[in-house]
C-alpha cells in the first residue's frame, strides 16, 4: 500500500482551550467544511461527532480527546476537489476541563501544532494557561483563534491583550474582526490585506473583498506591526525592510511560517464558529503556518541496550518508531491503542517490538479514527496517527519499534491525582466485575489510580477532581455494569522530606535452620529536578518522584540484592511516615552494608531497607503536603468583599484582582481541602451571579495544626519530628 499524501502535505494538530471556549463547536465546523460530515452537530443539542460519549452529550463538555482524520484544500484554490492540492489533517479535539487535563498533556506529546481557542468575551482563562504551559513543555507551535466574536460583550482587543499579558508577548494579530457582537460580519486578513465574508449555506463560500474604508486605518497600523515582527526573523528581509522595501506576500508568508514553527511568533486569528465565520481561514492558516512532520527536528530516543542517544528522521524508509499515547476501551473490538508513527511504517498483521517491556506484539488490525467511528486500513506511515487492535501488553507511553534497531522514545509524564474516595461494590456479583472495570479504566487514564487501604481492605480510587471520579464511577455502571457505593471525596495528600539524613539497619533473624541477614546503610535527601539536557548516571535509577543511587563499592552488598533494597525503599515510601500517605520526591542512596554467605536473601535486604528508611525519615523532617489550587472567581463588584473574605477564611491567598467587562476577576491560591462544595457556597453568596474555575497549581507543606488533625483522624500517633 502506498502513502496517499506526501509527508509535506500532512498536518497533525490539536484544538485546545479552556472549557466552553468553543473547541468542539470549532471541531464540528472542521468536519463539515472538510466534507467528513454533511450536517453540523451542535453541543447544546448533544449531537456532535467528537463528543460521542453519553456523559459528554449529557453535560455538554468534552471528556476524552477525540481523533479525526480529514482532507483540506485551501479556500483560494481553483479546483478544491483536485487531490494534488489537498492536505491531510489528523485533528485531536481535547477537553478543556481541568479534571481531564491528562488528555491534553498526552495529545501535546504527539501533535506537531495546536490551534488554541479563546472565548472573545472571557479572553485567557485558567485552563488556557495550563494548556499553553503543556504546549510550551512539548515545544508545540501554535496559532491562536479568538472565537465567539458574535457574543454580547465580545472584545477582540481585550482578548488579544490578555493573550499578550498572560501567555506570551510573541502573539501578534494576523487578522482583525469586522464588527463585533450582533454586528460581527467578517474578518480582515492582515497578511493579504483582504476582507473576507462567509456566505451561502453554513458560511461555505468564502468571499474576498477590498478592505473597507472604515477599517483601513486599523488594518494598515496592525499590518505594519505584523510585518515588523515577521522580518526580524530573516536578515535579508530585515535589511530590505529597513531600506523602505515592502516584503512580497510570498516572502512574508514563508518567513512567518518559519517563525511560527520555531515558536517565535503566535499569530492570532478571529471568528465565530457558531455563526460559521472564520473557521475556513483558520484551516488555511494550519496549512500555511503549522509544521508538517517533515519540518520537525529529528526524532530523539535512547538505545534500550546501551543507553546511548539515538536519532531517526521523519521518513517511511527509516526503522519503525512509534509512541502509544492513549488507550480506549471499545465494546465492539476490545482495547484500542492510539499511536503516532514517527518513522517507518506499520502493517496490519505484522509484529512490532515494544522496547518499553521488551516483548513482541502482533498488530491485529489498524483503524483510522473518526471519534467513535473507524475505518480499517492496511498500513500507516511516518507522521500518521492511527489506532491498533490486538495488542496484549501495550500501555500509554510505550514505544513500538523495529526489533533489529530498537529505540525508546521519551515518555509522557502525568500530574498526580489530587482527590480520592472509597468505593465498594453493591453486590457480590458487582465485586467480581469491579476489579476488571477499575483495571481497564486505570489503563486508559494514567491520572486515575486504584489502591487498597491495607488496614481496612477498602478500595480507594484517586483522580484529578470530583467530576473526574464522578464520570469514572458513572462509566463503571454504564460500560461495565458495575453498581458501586462511593464515599465522600478526600484530599490526596502526599509526604516528603525536607533535609538529608542517614540510617543503618541490620536485619538478622535466626530460627533453627537457615537464618535471614541483610545489612544496609542509606542516605536520603530531597530529590533535585534534572536540568534540561541533563541525563542520569549509570548507577542511578530514576522516575518522576523517586531516585535510587547505588554507591556500593567493592561488593559490600552483592548485585543481586540491590534491587531488593530499592524495592524496600519504594515500599516504605508508599506506606508513608507522617500520616500513611505516599511519600514522594526522595533520593535514596545505598552507600554501604554487609551480607552473609548463607543467610542473606532478597527479603532480608528488602526488610532492612524498609526499617532503615523509616529511621532516616524520622530524622529528615518528614512533612505532609497538600494540593494547592489556583482559583479564578468572576463576580459582580457588589459581592467582591464577601468573596475575598470567604477565600481568606479558607486559608486562601488572594493574588490579584482585575476587571473583565462588568465583572471583577479575583485570582487566588487555596488548599483543595477547603474547596469541596465551594461552587454552591459561591452561588448562595452572590445570588448565583458569580462563577469559579479551579486548576491544580502545586503541593505545599500542611501547617502543623492541620497536619496534627489529619494524623489524629487517621489514627496515627503524633510522633513525627517537626522540621
Amino acid at each position: 500500500m502506498a502513502r496517499e499524501f506526501p509527508l509535506e502535505r500532512m498536518r497533525n494538530f490539536g484544538i485546545v482551550a479552556h472549557v466552553d471556549a468553543g473547541k468542539t463547536t470549532t471541531s464540528e465546523r472542521v468536519l463539515f467544511y472538510t466534507g467528513v460530515s454533511h450536517k453540523i452537530g451542535e453541543v447544546h443539542d448533544g449531537a456532535t461527532v467528537t463528543d460521542w460519549m453519553e456523559q459528554e452529550r449529557e453535560r455538554g463538555i468534552t471528556i476524552t480527546a477525540a481523533a479525526i482524520s480529514c482532507n483540506w484544500s485551501k479556500t483560494d484554490v481553483a479546483d478544491r476537489k483536485d487531490k494534488s492540492s489537498m492536505y491531510t489533517f489528523n485533528v485531536i479535539d481535547t477537553p478543556g476541563h481541568i479534571d481531564f487535563t491528562a488528555e491534553v498533556k498526552r495529545s501535546m506529546r504527539v501533535l506537531d501544532g495546536a490551534v488554541v481557542v479563546f472565548d472573545g468575551v472571557a479572553g485567557v482563562e485558567p485552563q488556557s494557561e495550563t494548556n499553553w504551559g503543556y504546549a510550551d513543555e512539548a515545544h508545540v507551535p501554535r496559532i491562536c483563534y479568538i472565537n465567539k466574536m458574535d457574543r454580547m460583550g465580545a472584545d477582540f482587543e481585550k482578548s488579544y491583550k490578555s493573550i499578550q499579558d498572560r501567555l506570551s508577548k510573541k502573539a501578534v494579530r494576523a487578522q482583525i474582526p469586522w464588527g463585533s457582537e450582533d454586528q460581527f460580519k467578517g474578518v480582515v486578513d492582515l497578511v493579504k490585506m483582504k476582507l473576507y465574508t462567509f456566505e451561502g449555506e453554513m458560511g461555505m463560500t468564502v468571499v474576498p473583498h477590498e478592505v473597507p474604508e472604515e477599517l483601513m486605518a486599523d488594518a494598515k497600523k496592525y499590518r505594519a506591526e505584523l510585518v515588523e515582527r515577521v522580518v526580524e526573523h530573516d536578515d535579508a528581509l530585515m535589511e530590505a525592510f529597513l531600506g523602505g522595501e515592502e516584503p512580497s506576500l510570498e516572502d512574508l508568508m514563508k518567513t512567518l511560517r518559519k517563525a511560527v514553527i520555531a515558536n517565535q511568533i503566535f499569530p492570532v486569528f478571529t471568528g465565530s464558529s457558531l455563526k460559521n465565520v472564520g473557521v475556513q481561514l483558520v484551516l488555511d492558516a494550519v496549512v500555511d503556518y503549522l509544521p508538517s512532520p517533515a519540518d520537525l527536528a529529528d526524532i530523539k530516543g535512547t538505545d534500550p541496550n546501551t543507553g546511548d542517544e539515538m536519532t531517526l528522521k521523519h521518513s517511511d524508509t527509516e526503522p519503525l518508531s512509534a509512541l502509544a499515547f492513549k488507550l480506549q476501551d471499545d465494546k465492539f473490538v476490545g482495547q484500542l491503542v492510539f499511536f503516532r508513527v514517527y518513522s517507518g511504517s506499520v502493517k496490519a498483521g505484522s509484529y512490532v517490538y515494544n522496547s518499553t517491556t521488551g516483548n513482541k506484539e502482533r498488530v491485529g488490525r489498524i483503524v483510522r479514527l473518526m471519534a467513535d467511528k473507524r475505518t480499517e486500513i492496511d498500513e500507516v506511515f511516518a507522521g500518521e496517527i492511527a489506532a491498533g487492535v490486538g495488542f496484549k501488553d501495550v500501555k500509554t507511553s510505550h514505544t513500538l519499534c523495529d526489533e533489529q534497531k530498537p529505540i525508546v522514545l521519551e515518555q509522557i509524564t502525568f500530574p498526580n491525582p489530587v482527590v480520592a474516595m472509597r468505593v465498594e461494590p453493591k453486590t457480590k456479583n458487582d465485586q467480581e466485575k469491579m476489579g476488571t472495570a477499575l483495571k481497564r479504566l486505570s489503563d486508559e487514564d494514567p491520572t486515575f489510580k486504584v489502591s487498597t487501604d491495607e488496614e481496612t481492605n477498602e478500595t480507594i480510587i484517586a483522580g484529578m477532581g470530583e467530576l473526574h471520579l464522578e464520570i469514572l464511577v458513572d462509566r463503571m455502571k454504564r460500560e461495565f455494569g458495575v453498581e458501586a457505593n462511593v464515599g465522600e471525596p478526600q484530599v490526596a495528600y502526599r509526604e516528603t522530606i525536607q533535609r538529608e539524613a542517614e540510617a543503618e539497619y541490620k536485619y538478622a533473624k535466626q530460627s533453627g535452620g537457615r537464618g535471614q541477614y541483610g545489612h544496609v546503610k542509606i542516605k536520603i535527601r530531597p530529590m533535585v529536578a534534572l536540568e534540561e539536557g541533563q541525563t542520569v548516571a549509570k548507577n542511578v535509577t530514576r522516575d518522576d518522584h523517586f531516585e535510587f543511587v547505588n554507591s556500593i563499592k567493592g561488593g559490600a552488598i552483592p548485585g543481586e540484592y540491590i534491587p531488593a533494597v530499592m524495592k524496600g525503599a519504594k515500599e516504605a515510601m508508599a506506606r508513608g511516615f507522617v500520616a500513611g500517605y505516599k511519600m514522594e520526591d526522595v533520593t535514596v542512596e545505598l552507600y554501604d552494608g554487609s551480607f552473609h554467605d548463607v543467610d542473606s536473601s532478597e527479603i532480608a535486604f528488602k526488610l532492612a531497607s524498609i526499617y532503615a528508611f523509616k529511621e532516616a525519615a524520622a530524622k529528615a523532617g518528614a512533612v505532609l503536603l497538600e494540593p494547592i489550587m489556583k482559583i479564578e472567581v468572576r463576580t459582580p463588584e457588589q459581592f467582591m468583599g464577601d468573596v475575598n473574605g470567604n477565600i481568606s477564611s479558607k486559608r486562601g491567598q488572594v493574588e490579584g484582582m482585575t476587571e473583565l467587562g462588568d465583572k471583577k476577576v479575583i485570582t487566588a491560591k487555596v488548599p483543595l481541602k477547603e474547596m469541596f462544595g465551594y461552587t454552591n457556597t459561591l452561588r448562595s453568596m452572590t445570588q448565583g451571579r458569580a462563577s469559579m474555575t479551579m486548576t491544580f497549581d502545586h503541593y505545599e507543606v500542611v501547617p502543623p495544626n492541620i497536619a496534627a488533625d489529619i494524623r489524629k483522624a487517621r489514627g496515627v500517633k503524633d510522633t513525627v519530628e517537626e522540621a
